[in-house]
């Protein structure tokens, strides 16, 4: 067999998903006369009496904020999943199957400052943040009928974000979502097969290795993944064998928080502009199987951003009928992020 050329096209296998991922480097200086995203909006004021998430202001559904000074959480008051939800199912045909949904989402508002992303938070209030993740986490798996929580956040219009005051969502279901599914499917076969967790082993070889890693502190690691889809995509890992964000203990927590402020300093510090992303924690589902003893948490971040601040990168054609297609590799993205400084550029000076 002919020695493999990182530099010519081949494929990358996702050992999470057990998808593959088309690489491409040739096509990195291709001209481009596509959609230029508009540029980034003016600064933000600290509050905005027209912003429905601001301190004191009515919301679009009609109920008014507390004069919150932390974290505020609350239910979403437009869902996705309603928890009142009667259980049942249709199936006129095996090829027509349909199932109730039982769920409720929650609204998370980082801080009262309708300006400040985590990147810019203060380390306290950030702190707060992943108290306040842990807490609800531990509260909506109490619930009855709760089969998962999602944590994530959108950023940014361009992923959709309907408001720029800071801030992510919680989605409880019944159900596992699919990419959970196929995560806790590949980490249960690797446990099986060799004994190990999958992504304990990928921290062990990606740390010897150091050539994707972006940053860490003691308690987690943020990389590029060797089998990346988005161009400046990374997995954020904890150290410890963790299955669940609420397992986290105090330090921990804190490192995390530190982790995050610095990860998406250095998104924003490469283009110079705030960088969309949608961010989100898979952890052990609850009341897991035995098999999920090798489910170890993390956090996804999926930025769309490829050239700069304007030009993003599209899953269309060949990314929708056949593989997810990169051409920016892995190892020359992390390069990227790991050279920019890890302080704000908004706060330098």
């Amino acid at each position: 067999m002919a020695p493999f050329d990182p530099g010519r096209p081949h494929r990358r296998l996702n050992p999470l998903t057990g998808e593959w991922v088309l690489v491409s480097p040739q096509r990195t200086e291709r001209p481009w006369l596509g959609q230029v995203e508009p540029a980034a909006a003016k600064a933000l004021p600290a509050h905005d009496p027209a912003c429905y998430l601001c301190p004191g202001n009515a919301r679009a559904g009609g109920a008014r904020n507390p004069a919150y000074t932390s974290t505020f959480v609350f239910d979403n008051d437009f869902p996705a999943l309603l928890e009142a939800t009667p259980a049942g199912a249709s199936t006129p045909h095996p090829l027509l199957r349909a199932e109730a949904e039982p769920g409720l989402c929650r609204v998370i508002c980082y801080s009262p400052r309708h300006d400040l992303p985590l990147a810019r938070l203060p380390l306290e209030a950030l702190e707060g943040v992943v108290a306040a993740w842990c807490e609800e986490l531990r509260a909506l798996e109490a619930r009855p009928g709760i089969g998962y929580v999602q944590i994530f956040e959108n950023r940014g219009a361009m992923m959709g974000a309907s408001n720029p005051h800071p801030h992510g969502q919680i989605w409880a279901s019944a159900s596992l979502p699919n990419e959970v599914v196929k995560e806790r499917r590949c980490q249960a076969e690797h446990l099986r097969e060799r004994g190990r967790c999958l992504l304990c082993e990928l921290l062990a070889v990606e740390s010897a290795l150091g050539e994707r890693v972006v940053c860490a502190n003691a308690a987690f690691v943020a990389l590029l993944p060797f089998w990346a889809v988005w161009p400046f995509e990374t997995l954020v890992l904890p150290r410890r064998h963790l299955g669940s964000l609420d397992e986290l203990d105090g330090a921990e927590r804190g490192e995390l928080a530190r982790l995050l402020r610095e990860l998406t300093s250095r998104y924003d510090n490469l283009f110079r502009a705030p960088f969309p992303y949608s961010l989100g924690f898979h952890g052990r589902p609850p009341g897991g199987e035995p098999a999920d003893e090798g489910f170890h948490l993390h956090l996804h971040l999926y930025p769309p951003l490829l050239r700069s601040a304007t030009v993003r990168k599209f899953m269309v054609g060949y990314e929708l009928l056949g593989t997810p297609q990169r051409d920016l590799t892995a190892e020359s993205a992390a390069a990227r992020l790991r050279a920019l400084p890890a302080r704000h550029y908004l706060d330098e000076g």
